[in-house]
Protein backbone atom coordinates (compact mmCIF):
# COMPACT_ATOMS: atom_id res chain seq x y z
CA UNK A 1 0.00 0.00 0.00
CA UNK A 2 1.41 3.42 -0.98
CA UNK A 3 1.74 6.37 1.39
CA UNK A 4 -1.08 8.21 -0.40
CA UNK A 5 -3.37 5.20 0.00
CA UNK A 6 -2.51 4.94 3.71
CA UNK A 7 -3.35 8.63 4.14
CA UNK A 8 -6.69 8.17 2.38
CA UNK A 9 -7.49 5.17 4.58
CA UNK A 10 -6.81 7.11 7.79
CA UNK A 11 -8.77 10.15 6.59
CA UNK A 12 -11.75 7.91 5.82
CA UNK A 13 -11.56 6.31 9.25
CA UNK A 14 -11.40 9.73 10.94
CA UNK A 15 -14.42 10.90 8.96
CA UNK A 16 -16.44 7.89 10.10
CA UNK A 17 -15.41 8.17 13.78
CA UNK A 18 -17.66 10.30 15.95
CA UNK A 19 -15.75 12.43 18.44
CA UNK A 20 -16.55 11.83 22.09
CA UNK A 21 -14.74 10.88 25.29
CA UNK A 22 -14.63 7.20 24.32
CA UNK A 23 -13.01 7.92 20.91
CA UNK A 24 -10.74 10.89 21.76
CA UNK A 25 -7.70 8.67 22.41
CA UNK A 26 -8.19 6.79 19.12
CA UNK A 27 -8.65 10.04 17.16
CA UNK A 28 -5.49 11.46 18.70
CA UNK A 29 -3.53 8.43 17.49
CA UNK A 30 -5.01 8.71 14.00
CA UNK A 31 -4.07 12.39 13.72
CA UNK A 32 -0.51 11.63 14.77
CA UNK A 33 -0.26 8.74 12.27
CA UNK A 34 -1.62 11.00 9.53
CA UNK A 35 0.98 13.67 10.30
CA UNK A 36 3.80 11.11 10.17
CA UNK A 37 2.63 9.84 6.79
CA UNK A 38 2.42 13.38 5.42
CA UNK A 39 5.96 13.96 6.65
CA UNK A 40 7.06 11.12 4.36
CA UNK A 41 5.52 13.00 1.42
CA UNK A 42 7.29 16.23 2.37
CA UNK A 43 10.67 14.56 2.98
CA UNK A 44 10.77 11.16 1.28
CA UNK A 45 13.17 8.73 2.94
CA UNK A 46 14.17 7.14 -0.39
CA UNK A 47 17.56 7.66 -1.97
CA UNK A 48 18.38 10.37 -4.43
CA UNK A 49 19.59 13.87 -4.12
CA UNK A 50 19.09 16.94 -2.09
CA UNK A 51 15.31 17.16 -1.78
CA UNK A 52 15.08 20.64 -3.31
CA UNK A 53 12.31 21.89 -5.58
CA UNK A 54 13.97 20.43 -8.68
CA UNK A 55 15.14 21.59 -12.10
CA UNK A 56 13.14 24.56 -13.36
CA UNK A 57 11.73 25.36 -9.95
CA UNK A 58 14.73 26.37 -7.82
CA UNK A 59 15.69 29.99 -8.63
CA UNK A 60 18.33 32.34 -7.27
CA UNK A 61 16.81 34.60 -4.63
CA UNK A 62 17.09 38.37 -5.05
CA UNK A 63 15.51 41.35 -3.31
CA UNK A 64 14.62 41.75 0.35
CA UNK A 65 11.66 39.32 0.34
CA UNK A 66 9.95 36.85 -1.98
CA UNK A 67 6.29 36.50 -2.93
CA UNK A 68 5.01 33.33 -4.59
CA UNK A 69 1.89 33.08 -6.80
CA UNK A 70 -0.09 29.90 -6.09
CA UNK A 71 -3.33 28.96 -7.80
CA UNK A 72 -5.11 26.72 -10.26
CA UNK A 73 -4.27 26.98 -13.99
CA UNK A 74 -5.73 29.88 -16.00
CA UNK A 75 -6.66 32.17 -13.10
CA UNK A 76 -4.46 35.05 -14.33
CA UNK A 77 -1.21 34.50 -12.38
CA UNK A 78 1.05 35.09 -15.39
CA UNK A 79 -0.86 38.22 -16.50
CA UNK A 80 -0.59 39.66 -12.99
CA UNK A 81 3.12 38.77 -12.87
CA UNK A 82 3.83 40.45 -16.21
CA UNK A 83 1.91 43.62 -15.31
CA UNK A 84 3.54 43.94 -11.86
CA UNK A 85 7.17 43.28 -12.79
CA UNK A 86 7.45 43.79 -16.54
CA UNK A 87 8.89 40.26 -16.76
CA UNK A 88 7.46 38.15 -19.58
CA UNK A 89 5.55 35.14 -18.34
CA UNK A 90 3.77 33.17 -21.06
CA UNK A 91 0.04 33.88 -21.13
CA UNK A 92 -2.50 31.64 -22.86
CA UNK A 93 -6.06 30.36 -22.59
CA UNK A 94 -4.57 26.84 -22.42
CA UNK A 95 -4.02 25.32 -18.96
CA UNK A 96 -0.44 24.79 -17.70
CA UNK A 97 1.14 27.44 -19.91
CA UNK A 98 3.67 28.18 -17.15
CA UNK A 99 5.75 25.02 -16.57
CA UNK A 100 8.64 26.38 -14.45
CA UNK A 101 9.18 29.09 -11.86
CA UNK A 102 9.35 32.53 -13.54
CA UNK A 103 11.06 35.17 -11.33
CA UNK A 104 10.62 38.94 -11.54
CA UNK A 105 11.25 41.98 -9.36
CA UNK A 106 8.81 44.62 -8.13
CA UNK A 107 9.94 47.78 -6.33
CA UNK A 108 7.63 48.87 -3.50
CA UNK A 109 8.56 52.01 -1.54
CA UNK A 110 12.09 51.65 -2.91
CA UNK A 111 12.47 48.05 -1.70
CA UNK A 112 13.09 45.34 -4.36
CA UNK A 113 10.72 42.38 -3.82
CA UNK A 114 11.08 39.16 -5.80
CA UNK A 115 7.89 37.84 -7.40
CA UNK A 116 7.71 34.13 -8.32
CA UNK A 117 5.12 32.98 -10.85
CA UNK A 118 4.64 29.28 -10.11
CA UNK A 119 2.96 26.70 -12.37
CA UNK A 120 -0.71 26.03 -11.69
CA UNK A 121 -1.47 23.27 -9.21
CA UNK A 122 -4.31 20.75 -9.24
CA UNK A 123 -6.19 18.92 -6.53
CA UNK A 124 -3.91 16.27 -5.05
CA UNK A 125 -0.82 18.45 -5.53
CA UNK A 126 0.58 17.66 -2.07
CA UNK A 127 0.45 13.96 -3.02
CA UNK A 128 2.62 14.68 -6.07
CA UNK A 129 0.02 15.10 -8.84
CA UNK A 130 0.92 17.51 -11.64
CA UNK A 131 4.36 18.28 -10.16
CA UNK A 132 2.48 19.91 -7.31
CA UNK A 133 5.09 18.82 -4.80
CA UNK A 134 7.78 20.90 -6.55
CA UNK A 135 5.47 23.92 -6.76
CA UNK A 136 4.54 23.79 -3.08
CA UNK A 137 8.20 23.22 -2.11
CA UNK A 138 9.01 26.62 -3.65
CA UNK A 139 6.01 28.20 -1.89
CA UNK A 140 7.36 26.94 1.46
CA UNK A 141 10.44 29.15 1.04
CA UNK A 142 8.52 32.38 0.28
CA UNK A 143 7.95 35.22 2.74
CA UNK A 144 4.41 35.77 1.44
CA UNK A 145 2.02 33.73 -0.70
CA UNK A 146 -0.48 35.20 -3.15
CA UNK A 147 -3.28 32.66 -3.58
CA UNK A 148 -4.77 33.74 -6.92
CA UNK A 149 -8.44 32.80 -7.31
CA UNK A 150 -11.01 33.21 -10.06
CA UNK A 151 -13.57 35.69 -8.72
CA UNK A 152 -16.41 33.55 -10.11
CA UNK A 153 -15.55 30.54 -7.90
CA UNK A 154 -13.35 31.73 -5.05
CA UNK A 155 -14.63 29.82 -2.02
CA UNK A 156 -14.40 26.29 -3.39
CA UNK A 157 -10.97 26.86 -4.95
CA UNK A 158 -9.75 28.60 -1.78
CA UNK A 159 -10.64 25.59 0.36
CA UNK A 160 -8.91 23.13 -1.98
CA UNK A 161 -5.70 25.17 -2.24
CA UNK A 162 -5.56 25.72 1.52
CA UNK A 163 -5.93 21.97 2.02
CA UNK A 164 -3.09 21.25 -0.42
CA UNK A 165 -0.76 23.71 1.29
CA UNK A 166 -1.74 22.51 4.77
CA UNK A 167 -0.96 18.94 3.72
CA UNK A 168 2.56 20.06 2.81
CA UNK A 169 3.21 21.65 6.20
CA UNK A 170 2.36 25.27 5.30
CA UNK A 171 0.26 27.16 7.84
CA UNK A 172 -1.35 30.25 6.32
CA UNK A 173 -1.88 33.45 8.35
CA UNK A 174 -1.13 31.66 11.61
CA UNK A 175 1.45 31.99 14.35
CA UNK A 176 3.33 29.01 15.85
CA UNK A 177 1.20 27.53 18.66
CA UNK A 178 2.15 28.57 22.20
CA UNK A 179 2.87 24.97 23.22
CA UNK A 180 6.11 23.70 24.74
CA UNK A 181 7.01 20.00 24.60
CA UNK A 182 10.13 19.20 26.61
CA UNK A 183 11.58 15.70 26.83
CA UNK A 184 13.01 14.40 30.10
CA UNK A 185 14.72 11.23 31.33
CA UNK A 186 11.97 10.00 33.64
CA UNK A 187 8.76 11.00 35.40
CA UNK A 188 6.16 10.13 32.78
CA UNK A 189 3.86 12.65 31.10
CA UNK A 190 3.10 15.93 32.88
CA UNK A 191 0.57 18.28 31.26
CA UNK A 192 0.26 21.90 32.40
CA UNK A 193 -2.20 24.33 30.84
CA UNK A 194 -2.65 28.03 31.61
CA UNK A 195 -5.76 28.26 29.39
CA UNK A 196 -8.88 26.05 29.31
CA UNK A 197 -8.70 22.96 27.05
CA UNK A 198 -11.86 23.43 24.98
CA UNK A 199 -11.06 21.40 21.84
CA UNK A 200 -8.92 18.62 23.28
CA UNK A 201 -8.70 16.62 26.49
CA UNK A 202 -5.76 15.06 28.31
CA UNK A 203 -6.53 11.59 26.91
CA UNK A 204 -6.18 12.86 23.34
CA UNK A 205 -2.94 14.65 24.25
CA UNK A 206 -1.55 11.41 25.71
CA UNK A 207 -2.63 9.50 22.60
CA UNK A 208 -0.67 11.86 20.34
CA UNK A 209 2.38 11.63 22.61
CA UNK A 210 2.08 7.83 22.68
CA UNK A 211 2.07 7.63 18.87
CA UNK A 212 5.34 9.60 18.84
CA UNK A 213 6.72 7.36 21.62
CA UNK A 214 7.04 10.30 24.02
CA UNK A 215 6.57 8.61 27.39
CA UNK A 216 8.63 11.04 29.52
CA UNK A 217 7.77 14.59 28.62
CA UNK A 218 6.53 17.90 30.05
CA UNK A 219 3.82 19.62 27.98
CA UNK A 220 3.05 23.28 28.71
CA UNK A 221 0.01 24.74 26.95
CA UNK A 222 -0.57 28.48 26.61
CA UNK A 223 -2.45 28.28 23.31
CA UNK A 224 -6.15 29.26 23.53
CA UNK A 225 -8.48 26.79 21.78
CA UNK A 226 -5.62 24.37 21.19
CA UNK A 227 -6.35 21.34 19.00
CA UNK A 228 -4.63 18.00 18.45
CA UNK A 229 -3.36 19.39 15.12
CA UNK A 230 -1.56 22.19 16.98
CA UNK A 231 0.18 19.66 19.22
CA UNK A 232 1.16 17.54 16.23
CA UNK A 233 2.60 20.61 14.47
CA UNK A 234 4.79 21.40 17.49
CA UNK A 235 6.05 17.82 17.80
CA UNK A 236 6.75 17.52 14.07
CA UNK A 237 8.68 20.78 14.09
CA UNK A 238 8.78 21.10 10.28
CA UNK A 239 5.86 23.46 9.79
CA UNK A 240 6.29 26.88 8.19
CA UNK A 241 4.04 29.82 9.08
CA UNK A 242 3.58 32.13 6.11
CA UNK A 243 1.23 35.11 5.63
CA UNK A 244 -1.07 34.87 2.61
CA UNK A 245 -3.25 37.21 0.57
CA UNK A 246 -6.20 35.94 -1.47
CA UNK A 247 -6.13 37.70 -4.84
CA UNK A 248 -9.63 37.54 -6.37
CA UNK A 249 -8.81 38.07 -10.03
CA UNK A 250 -10.89 38.85 -13.17
CA UNK A 251 -13.30 41.22 -11.38
CA UNK A 252 -13.70 43.50 -14.41
CA UNK A 253 -14.64 40.63 -16.71
CA UNK A 254 -17.82 40.16 -14.69
CA UNK A 255 -18.59 43.90 -14.82
CA UNK A 256 -18.01 44.02 -18.58
CA UNK A 257 -20.37 41.12 -19.13
CA UNK A 258 -23.01 42.88 -17.04
CA UNK A 259 -23.01 45.70 -19.57
CA UNK A 260 -22.44 43.83 -22.81
CA UNK A 261 -23.63 40.24 -22.56
CA UNK A 262 -26.61 39.93 -20.27
CA UNK A 263 -27.46 36.41 -21.44
CA UNK A 264 -23.96 35.16 -20.62
CA UNK A 265 -24.14 36.98 -17.27
CA UNK A 266 -27.34 35.16 -16.32
CA UNK A 267 -25.56 31.86 -16.89
CA UNK A 268 -22.71 32.97 -14.60
CA UNK A 269 -25.07 34.14 -11.88
CA UNK A 270 -26.72 30.73 -11.96
CA UNK A 271 -23.28 29.22 -11.22
CA UNK A 272 -22.74 31.47 -8.16
CA UNK A 273 -25.11 31.45 -5.24
CA UNK A 274 -26.31 34.64 -3.58
CA UNK A 275 -24.49 33.53 -0.43
CA UNK A 276 -21.19 33.26 -2.32
CA UNK A 277 -21.62 36.71 -3.82
CA UNK A 278 -22.29 38.10 -0.35
CA UNK A 279 -19.27 36.29 1.12
CA UNK A 280 -16.95 37.32 -1.71
CA UNK A 281 -16.07 40.63 -0.09
CA UNK A 282 -15.98 39.19 3.42
CA UNK A 283 -13.13 36.74 2.83
CA UNK A 284 -10.33 37.66 5.29
CA UNK A 285 -7.03 38.81 3.76
CA UNK A 286 -8.62 39.14 0.31
CA UNK A 287 -8.06 41.77 -2.40
CA UNK A 288 -10.31 41.83 -5.51
CA UNK A 289 -8.34 42.87 -8.61
CA UNK A 290 -8.28 42.68 -12.38
CA UNK A 291 -4.77 42.02 -13.64
CA UNK A 292 -5.71 42.69 -17.26
CA UNK A 293 -7.51 45.99 -16.60
CA UNK A 294 -5.09 47.05 -13.81
CA UNK A 295 -7.93 47.43 -11.32
CA UNK A 296 -7.13 47.76 -7.60
CA UNK A 297 -3.44 46.84 -8.05
CA UNK A 298 -2.35 49.74 -5.81
CA UNK A 299 -4.31 48.27 -2.90
CA UNK A 300 -2.74 44.88 -3.61
CA UNK A 301 0.81 46.23 -3.41
CA UNK A 302 0.02 48.12 -0.18
CA UNK A 303 -1.47 44.98 1.37
CA UNK A 304 1.64 43.10 0.27
CA UNK A 305 3.90 45.67 1.96
CA UNK A 306 1.90 45.45 5.20
CA UNK A 307 1.94 41.65 5.20
CA UNK A 308 5.71 41.48 4.66
CA UNK A 309 6.28 43.78 7.70
CA UNK A 310 9.33 45.51 6.29
CA UNK A 311 11.16 48.48 7.83
CA UNK A 312 13.03 50.93 5.59
CA UNK A 313 16.27 52.53 6.78
CA UNK A 314 17.85 55.40 4.82
CA UNK A 315 21.58 56.08 5.06
CA UNK A 316 23.09 59.57 5.23
CA UNK A 317 26.79 59.81 4.30
CA UNK A 318 28.79 62.47 6.14
CA UNK A 319 28.11 65.96 4.84
CA UNK A 320 25.45 64.83 2.38
CA UNK A 321 21.67 64.58 2.29
CA UNK A 322 20.00 61.24 3.13
CA UNK A 323 19.76 58.83 0.20
CA UNK A 324 16.04 58.07 -0.10
CA UNK A 325 16.42 56.14 -3.37
CA UNK A 326 18.09 53.00 -1.97
CA UNK A 327 16.88 52.13 1.56
CA UNK A 328 18.31 49.36 3.68
CA UNK A 329 15.27 47.15 4.33
CA UNK A 330 14.92 45.11 7.52
CA UNK A 331 12.26 42.65 8.59
CA UNK A 332 10.05 43.33 11.60
CA UNK A 333 11.46 41.30 14.49
CA UNK A 334 14.99 41.73 13.15
CA UNK A 335 15.31 45.50 13.03
CA UNK A 336 17.70 46.36 15.85
CA UNK A 337 20.59 48.79 15.47
CA UNK A 338 22.89 45.76 15.20
CA UNK A 339 20.74 44.25 12.43
CA UNK A 340 20.96 47.50 10.51
CA UNK A 341 24.73 47.70 10.92
CA UNK A 342 25.19 44.09 9.79
CA UNK A 343 22.99 44.71 6.73
CA UNK A 344 25.53 47.32 5.57
CA UNK A 345 28.81 45.85 6.86
CA UNK A 346 29.63 43.69 9.87
CA UNK A 347 32.54 45.94 10.84
CA UNK A 348 30.16 48.83 11.59
CA UNK A 349 28.64 47.01 14.57
CA UNK A 350 32.10 46.15 15.91
CA UNK A 351 33.35 49.74 15.70
CA UNK A 352 30.19 51.56 16.81
CA UNK A 353 30.41 53.51 20.08
CA UNK A 354 26.72 54.31 20.46
CA UNK A 355 23.65 55.39 18.54
CA UNK A 356 21.43 58.43 19.07
CA UNK A 357 17.79 57.96 18.12
CA UNK A 358 15.00 60.52 17.66
CA UNK A 359 11.42 59.45 17.12
CA UNK A 360 8.96 56.78 18.22
CA UNK A 361 11.51 54.42 19.74
CA UNK A 362 13.22 57.19 21.77
CA UNK A 363 12.21 58.02 25.32
CA UNK A 364 13.06 61.71 24.93
CA UNK A 365 12.14 64.20 22.21
CA UNK A 366 15.70 65.54 22.21
CA UNK A 367 17.07 62.10 21.33
CA UNK A 368 18.20 59.01 23.20
CA UNK A 369 21.62 57.38 23.30
CA UNK A 370 21.20 53.62 22.65
CA UNK A 371 23.24 50.49 22.00
CA UNK A 372 23.24 47.70 19.44
CA UNK A 373 20.19 45.95 20.89
CA UNK A 374 17.87 48.96 20.48
CA UNK A 375 14.83 48.16 18.31
CA UNK A 376 14.24 50.64 15.51
CA UNK A 377 10.66 51.71 14.75
CA UNK A 378 8.98 52.50 11.46
CA UNK A 379 6.36 55.19 12.11
CA UNK A 380 4.46 57.59 9.83
CA UNK A 381 5.95 61.06 9.92
CA UNK A 382 8.78 60.11 12.29
CA UNK A 383 12.50 60.41 11.60
CA UNK A 384 15.02 58.45 13.66
CA UNK A 385 18.69 59.37 13.51
CA UNK A 386 21.72 57.62 14.98
CA UNK A 387 25.47 58.31 14.75
CA UNK A 388 28.60 56.18 14.79
CA UNK A 389 32.25 57.15 14.97
CA UNK A 390 34.04 57.62 11.64
CA UNK A 391 34.79 54.32 9.88
CA UNK A 392 36.24 53.36 6.55
CA UNK A 393 32.88 53.47 4.74
CA UNK A 394 32.38 57.12 5.73
CA UNK A 395 28.90 56.46 7.15
CA UNK A 396 28.13 58.76 10.06
CA UNK A 397 24.35 59.20 10.29
CA UNK A 398 21.29 57.27 9.17
CA UNK A 399 17.63 58.28 8.99
CA UNK A 400 14.78 55.84 9.48
CA UNK A 401 11.36 56.79 8.21
CA UNK A 402 8.16 55.71 6.54
CA UNK A 403 6.16 57.82 4.11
Amino acid sequence: MTTVQKIKEIEDEMAKTQKNKATSYHLGQLKAKLAKLRRELISPSGGGGGGGPGIGFDVARTGVASVGFVGFPSVGKSTLMSKLTGTHSEVSEIDFTTLTTVPGTLKVHGAPIQILDLPGIIEGANDGRGRGRQVIAVARTCNLIFIVLDVLKPLGDKKIIESELEGFGIRLNKKPPAILVRKKDKGGVAITNTVPLTNIDQEEIKAVLSEYKLSNVDVTIRQPNMTADDLVDVIEGNRVYIPALYVLNKVVYLLVEIICHSRWLCMQIDAISIEELDLLYKIPHSVPVSSREWLNIDELTEKMWEALELVRVYTKPRGQSPDYSAPVVLRRGRCSVEDFCNAIHKEIAKQMKYAVVWGASAKHSRGQKVGLDHILEDEDGKILIFSTRTISSGLSVVHIAKN
